[in-house]
Formats: structure tokens, C-alpha cells, sequence
């Protein structure tokens, strides 16, 4: 029963695993593809607004080009130096990602002041760039979303990227429509600073959510609390310490503990049961339990943190 679950498990998590690739390889040729026909239509047109999009784009495409790179990366093996593998780099490349959302919004604030100062006289082409772009990232941000965003930081990280560039193109369309009917030039601005305030929040909660992962916080999802009253409330276990709950990446928590145990229970009975507990209630199983007898003297021979 409990290893034709871990089958079911390791098949979804692969699944899943494979798809969230698929989507970022799909999002990341579409997105260069597009960057290389705005630099040469850029080149050809001496346009600078072309090429300044480009950039963004390039922004974009090194966002998901590191995503995907975290997945091919992550999927290295175990090594006897580090023992987790690699699994959690992708932490590290939604990190990356979520500083990289919080510098393009300031950098998109101070030339949004730039231009309240002087409003810039914005060129009819701008709108055909616009809702290419926006067809683009349409396109980009629907194939993201059949990956696994919800709970997957790298994934979620990436999605938010191409968001902020549709909101950017969406922005962009509609400041242009409301300059070429009202001659209102500040709109530029106005729009650039609502959609970069859209991509600070973004990039603020991918940022604070993978900073709670790579400092070991305990999952949004588990309430240690609960972890701690389950385990008390088994038979035979008199007291517990040294409680962790972490993260090693997306979708693989994991738990360590000591338990003190009456002597004349069981301790094998008393692990089953822990173990079948901790997965059919929270969802872990990646558990580590050390089992103590009661009156032994392990615990102050350790570095006890709670």
C-alpha cells in the first residue's frame, strides 16, 4: 500500500517534472525568437524603441534560460559532498529571478521620473511593437501556465517574468492609444509606474517565499504545532525535541526529531506508526526520526535547538 503510494507520488512528481521542462523550453525559444526578429527589425529600421524592447525581452529569455537551466541542473545525482544533489538550485534560480523583478521595477521607476519631466514624444510604431509583444507573452505566459505554478517557486518565478512584460505591453497599448487620440504624452509614465508597481509586488513575494526556502523556514502549508501534537499523541512516546521542518525544493519537505519513548513499548511500532502519521496528515515523506529511550542521557550530549 504505502510503497504503491510512493510509486504513484515519484510518477506525478516526474510528470510534473517533465512538463514544467517542456513548457520553459517552449516559453524560452519563443521568447529569443522574438528578441532576434525585434534586434534585426530594429537594426533595419534604426529603431531605437525596438531595440530597447529587445532588451527587455533579453531580459526575459536569461529569466526562463535559468529556470530551465535550474531543472537540467537540479536533476543531477547525489554525490558524497553534497547530499541532496543539486535539487535545490532551482530554489536558488527563483531567488535570482524574484531580485532581478525588484531591479527592473526600480529601474522602470526612475525612467518613469525621468519621463513626468519630460514627457517623450511617442512614435505610432510603438503599438504595433506593443501588441506583437503582447500576442508573444500571451502565447509564452498560457504555455507556462499548464506547468506546475501554483507550487513550483522556478515555475512561478518565470510565469511572474513574462507577466510583467504583458502588463507591460498592455500598458504600452494603452498609452499609446490615449497619446495618438489626446495628444497626452503623460500617460507613458503613468502606466510604466502602475505596471512597475505590479512587478514590485511580484518580485517581492517570489524574493521573500524563496529567501523562506533557502533559510530553511517550515512550509507555508504545515502548522508545526499540529506536526508536534501528532507525534506526542502516539502511544508510548512521553516527550519529543529538536523538531525541524524544512524545504529542500518545491514540493519536497522533509522532517527530522527525536523522540523519547517508554521503555517497554515497542520502538519499531512506535516509527511505523510516526512515519505513517506524518505522510497521511502532512504530507512528509522525507522523515528522519531518532528514537530515545526514556531516562537516557543522548539529549545532553547534543547541540539541541528547540
Amino acid at each position: 500500500m504505502s510503497m504503491g503510494h510512493e510509486h504513484s507520488h515519484g510518477h506525478d512528481h516526474q510528470h510534473g517534472h517533465h512538463a514544467n521542462k517542456k513548457a520553459l523550453l517552449l516559453s524560452f525559444i519563443l521568447i529569443a525568437t522574438f528578441m532576434v526578429v525585434e534586434v534585426i527589425g530594429g537594426i533595419l529600421t534604426n529603431s531605437l524603441a525596438l531595440l530597447s524592447d529587445a532588451g527587455h525581452m533579453l531580459s526575459d529569455a536569461a529569466a526562463l534560460g535559468l529556470s530551465l537551466f535550474a531543472f537540467k541542473f537540479g536533476e543531477r545525482a547525489a554525490t558524497s559532498t553534497k547530499t541532496y544533489g543539486y535539487k535545490r538550485f532551482e530554489i536558488l534560480a527563483a531567488f535570482i529571478n524574484g531580485i532581478t523583478l525588484l531591479a527592473i521595477s526600480v529601474y522602470i521607476f526612475w525612467e518613469a521620473y525621468n519621463r513626468f519631466l519630460e514627457p517623450p514624444n511617442v512614435d505610432g510604431s510603438m503599438m504595433i511593437i506593443a501588441i506583437i509583444g503582447l500576442l508573444v507573452n500571451i502565447l509564452v505566459a498560457w504555455i507556462l501556465m499548464r506547468g506546475d505554478t501554483e507550487e513550483n517557486l522556478n515555475m512561478r518565478s518565470a510565469l511572474l517574468h513574462v507577466f510583467g512584460d504583458l502588463l507591460g505591453s498592455v500598458g504600452a497599448i494603452i498609452a499609446g492609444i490615449l497619446i495618438l487620440l489626446f495628444n497626452w504624452n503623460i500617460a507613458d509614465p503613468i502606466a510604466s509606474v502602475i505596471v512597475a508597481s505590479l512587478i514590485l509586488f511580484s518580485g517581492w513575494r517570489v524574493t521573500k517565499d524563496s529567501f523562506h526556502v533557502l533559510m530553511e523556514g517550515i512550509p507555508n502549508q504545515i502548522d508545526i504545532t499540529q506536526v508536534e501534537k501528532c507525534l506526542l499523541s502516539i502511544d508510548g512516546v512521553v516527550d519529543m525535541h529538536d523538531l525541524h521542518v524544512w524545504t529542500i525544493t518545491s514540493n519536497f519537505p522533509a522532517l527530522s526529531c527525536h523522540l523519547i519513548v517508554d521503555q517497554n513499548h515497542n520502538r519499531d511500532v512506535i516509527l511505523q506508526v510516526a512515519s505513517k502519521l506524518l505522510l497521511e496528515n502532512f504530507k512528509l515523506n522525507h522523515t528522519t526520526i531518532q528514537i530515545e529511550g526514556e531516562g537516557s542521557a543522548i539529549q545532553d550530549h547534543e547541540d539541541c535547538c528547540n
